[in-house]
Order: C-alpha cells, then sequence, then structure tokens
C-alpha cells in the first residue's frame, strides 16, 4: 500500500475505515484535558462505554434475586460461562467446548502445567523463548522446582542470533529436534511481549509433537490481536488474559483453551474443584470427581459475576466487528505507523523497530529501540497527549489497536514524535 506522511491521507483513510464507528464506544484517557492518543492497548485496552450497563444488570440481578440469580433470570449465574464461549472461540479460532474464561492468566497457567507437563527420568525438558515475560518465567522455575528439578538443566531458553533481536522459526525447529526425546513441552508466547514477534504456533506445535512433547502458548498478547486457528494447529493448550486487547478492565478473568482430544480424559491429572465437575451431578454434593467435557472440566471455582459482565462488553463488540475486519485493519494501521517512522528516522539511526516487517509476523505492536534520547524523548510523548510503554532500557512499545484507533490517530502521533526527537535525540 502507498501510505503519505500527510493530514489528508489520515483522513482519507479514516473515511474509508469501515470499524471507524467502533471508536465511538470506547472511553479515552485524558492528558492535560485533552483526549490522549493512546496506544497502550498491549498493557491495558480501553474501558467499552457499555459496560457500565453490563454491570448495572448484574448489580440489579444481585440486588433483586440474591442467591436465587444462580438459577433464575436471563443469565442465570450457573450456566453464564457459556455466554462468553462463542467469541473466545472465534477469537481463538476453537470450537466452543475447547474455551472457558476462568482465573487469572499465571493461575491457569500453573493449572496447566499439573495437566500437561509431566516430566519423566528422560523427557523433562522445557523450551521458552528467551527473556519471556517475568510471570512465564516464574511459573516455570517455581513448577520444575515443584518436580525436584533444577530449572538450569531442565528450562531451554531460546535466544535470537547475535546482532538479531527476533528468534528465527528455523532456529525455533532446529532446537525443538535437537533436544528430541528429551522435550517435554514448549511452552512460549504466542506473541512475544517485548520485541511483538508472533511466533509460527502451528510449525512449532507440529515440531513438538513430532518428537512426542506437548505444545502450549501464552496468549496474552495474542488474543484478541493476532489471528489465531489452536484448534486446526492442534495446538494442546493456551492461556490469556482479556484485559489487554480484549478490554475486560484491570485484572479482569483470564481464559483456557484445550484441545478437543483432551476433551473427555478424566485420567488426565488436574486439580480439581466443584465448578469443573460434571453439571448434572454437581449439587449432589458427592466426593468423586467427574469432570466435565472439554475445557470446562479445568473449572476450579464459580464464575467471577462482575468480571464476566465486563468481559462480555467487549466481546460483543468484537463479535459485531469480526476478527478478519479487524485483522484487515489491523495490518494497514500498523503499516502505516511502520512508514511513518521510517520517514521520521531516515538514515539517522536515532530509531530501530525491532519488531517483524512482515504483517504475519506481527500483530498490532511495534517496538522501537530508541538510541538517542532514551526516556526523555518517550516522556515527551505523554507531555503532548500520547499513551506508550516504555520497557527498560530502552525500548517503546506502539500498539495502534484497531477497535478504537485511527489513521489521524497515528499521523498525530508521528508529528509528535518528529517533535521530540529534535528536541532530545
Amino acid at each position: 500500500m502507498n501510505y503519505e506522511y500527510s493530514e489528508a491521507f489520515a483522513q482519507k483513510m479514516d473515511q474509508e475505515d469501515t470499524l471507524r464507528s467502533y471508536r465511538d464506544h470506547f472511553l479515552f484517557p485524558k492528558i492535560n484535558g485533552v483526549e490522549a492518543i493512546y496506544f497502550c492497548g498491549n498493557s491495558l485496552g480501553l474501558q467499552p462505554k457499555s459496560v457500565t450497563n453490563y454491570l448495572t444488570k448484574e448489580l440489579g440481578n444481585w440486588g433483586e434475586m440474591a442467591v436465587d440469580g444462580h438459577f433464575d433470570g436471563e443469565d442465570a449465574w450457573l450456566y453464564v460461562r457459556q455466554k462468553s464461549k462463542p467469541a473466545l472461540a472465534e477469537i481463538l479460532g476453537a470450537h466452543t467446548h475447547e474455551v472457558v474464561a476462568m482465573n487469572n492468566l499465571t493461575v491457569n497457567l500453573h493449572l496447566l502445567m499439573v495437566s500437561f507437563y509431566r516430566p519423566t527420568k528422560d523427557r523433562y525438558k522445557i523450551i521458552i523463548e528467551a527473556g519471556a515475560f517475568p510471570s512465564d518465567q516464574y511459573m516455570l522455575e517455581s513448577q520444575v522446582k515443584w518436580h525436584g528439578l533444577n530449572p538450569e538443566e531442565v528450562i531451554v531458553e531460546l535466544k535470537p542470533r547475535k546482532g538479531e533481536h527476533i528468534l528465527r522459526t528455523e532456529d525455533i525447529l532446529a532446537e525443538i529436534q535437537r533436544q528430541g526425546d528429551s522435550l517435554a513441552m514448549v511452552n512460549m508466547a504466542g506473541l512475544q511481549y517485548y520485541t511483538g514477534q508472533l511466533f509460527d504456533m502451528k510449525a512449532i506445535t507440529t515440531a513438538a509433537h513430532g518428537v512426542g512433547a506437548v505444545a502450549g502458548f501464552d496468549l496474552a498478547h495474542a488474543a484478541g490481536n493476532a489471528p489465531l486457528s489452536l484448534h486446526d494447529w492442534e495446538v494442546d493448550f493456551a492461556t490469556w488474559c482479556s484485559y489487554k486487547y480484549m478490554n475486560s478492565g484491570p485484572g479482569n478473568v483470564s481464559g483456557i483453551y484445550i484441545h478437543e482430544k483432551y476433551a473427555d480424559r478424566p485420567d488426565l491429572p488436574r486439580f480439581a474443584g466443584w465448578w469443573g465437575h460434571d453439571e448434572q451431578q454437581r449439587f449432589q454434593m458427592e466426593k468423586g470427581f467427574v469432570p466435565m467435557h472439554g475445557a470446562d472440566g479445568w473449572q476450579l471455582a464459580n464464575s467471577n459475576i462482575l468480571g464476566l459482565a465486563a468481559h462480555q462488553a467487549s466481546l460483543d463488540i468484537f463479535q459485531t466487528a469480526g476478527i478478519s475486519n479487524l485483522r484487515s485493519k489491523s495490518e494497514k494501521l500498523t503499516g502505516y505507523l511502520e512508514y511513518l517512522i521510517r520517514e521520521i528516522n531516515g538514515d539517522s539511526g536515532v530509531l530501530e523497530i525491532i519488531t517483524p516487517e512482515n504483517p504475519a509476523e506481527r500483530g498490532c505492536q511495534l517496538s522501537l529501540l530508541i538510541h538517542q534520547g532514551g526516556k526523555a524523548v518517550f516522556d515527551e510523548f505523554y507531555k503532548n497527549g500520547v499513551v506508550g510503554d516504555w520497557r527498560n532500557p530502552n525500548v517503546i512499545r506502539l500498539a495502534p489497536t484497531p477497535l478504537y484507533n485511527s489513521f489521524l490517530d497515528v499521523f498525530r502521533f508521528a508529528q509528535i514524535l518528529e517533535q521530540s526527537l529534535k528536541k532530545f535525540a
């Protein structure tokens, strides 16, 4: 696509954008009294305006019915988890019985490890990308220690080649082959939080299965952002958070995906809970855990009704917008941001985009290494109304999100970027 560094071009792109009206569905923060240019959906998505109504409805049900709300009303709480399944299945590329909203991301990772990390004397290693998000690192380290193993001997961290910032797919696949019969699990991010690299989950899963290992992914930065086909890729398990690109509120509910080949495997070890027990027998209150079909069988406690209400407000927006439509806009919007950054940077060497150039290998995030000016440039962004994300030692993450960001947002950011670099770089 031929982009232009002009306000007229940005306005033209916005006029042609079939999703432009969705911007009005969200609340934007203000900086110095002016609506911010919000490029931080990779940390916390904006609040849908409809959240208030969704929460008010459930508060009303609680007030009017109290405990009877579990069984009565339009959305009886006993079954309310089912409401989010169609949207989650579409976002994740899964069947509805393969997904369920529950808990928080790291809690879910621990629970999934109970089922899918079953180390033996000969098969015990885990592959992860170097520099994974700290929660994943801490989770794996503690899980390995819980099994009485040494993390230094178990966890294999994949690093980019010298002088490069992203992992080559061939290097990931080669390491899987090299570990071979000693490999128990690949447990990587779907999209790397720092570089913004979208990994080839299909190829990684196929390679893992080829050596007898399982493949699972942390989709915190991929769910609601990148195209996913977890079922068709035969990914074994995954989890995500809903407060980034799925705009469900700070710390809100996570979810899990478990491939249908495990849907009726009561023999598979798991930490069981009441809400994962067979729904038809649950209130018989008898011992002897009988897991529900599919991902529902990994639930522990009853659903967080208010959290799911906020979650549903956003999911309903996703379903009307359409995942394929959002992806199409995302590629154009991120491509425009990339074009403008390169135009401004020229051959100065001040900025370096470390996110893959190929749209198929990234979501809507671009990560910039800043070689001059550092955080002073980032702080100048904020003073001028741009909300992005700073990561030490010198990376700025920017995420133009297709549900609520516009091409004019990107153009105005570029103007602020140019001014900030002139001042500090």
